[in-house]
């Protein structure tokens, strides 16, 4: 338990480090934006509610994907073809950032 702190405080320590550069705050409000538009497009299109839509959002941006919810229209699985090549290129991005912001910290 104590190693999950010890992480989680240097990935704190990643974003405010991080927080100056123009491209990180650009990249972290893109992901938010993604985040959003997928929630709102899905719980209004395939009727979940907002947090299953957000943990959707979530799992399939971070390319885990567990299959728990799918959706079931055909406008809602064209949507997640283009919300997929569209964000994990854009959530990608905000990682590599956090991961260049960590090697710094260990140098």
């Amino acid at each position: 338990m104590l190693a999950f702190f010890l992480n989680a405080l240097r990935l704190l320590k990643a974003i405010a480090r991080s927080w100056k550069d123009p491209h990180f705050k650009g990249g972290l409000l893109l992901c938010i934006f993604m985040l959003a538009s997928g929630t709102v497009f899905y719980s209004s299109v395939e009727g979940w509610n907002w947090v299953d839509s957000l943990y959707f959002c979530a799992v399939t941006l971070s390319t885990v994907g567990y299959g728990d919810l799918i959706p079931q229209t055909d406008l809602g699985k064209l949507f997640t073809v283009i919300y997929i090549f569209a964000g994990v290129g854009v959530f990608v991005a905000l990682f590599a950032q956090f991961a260049r912001a960590l090697i710094r910290d260990t140098k």
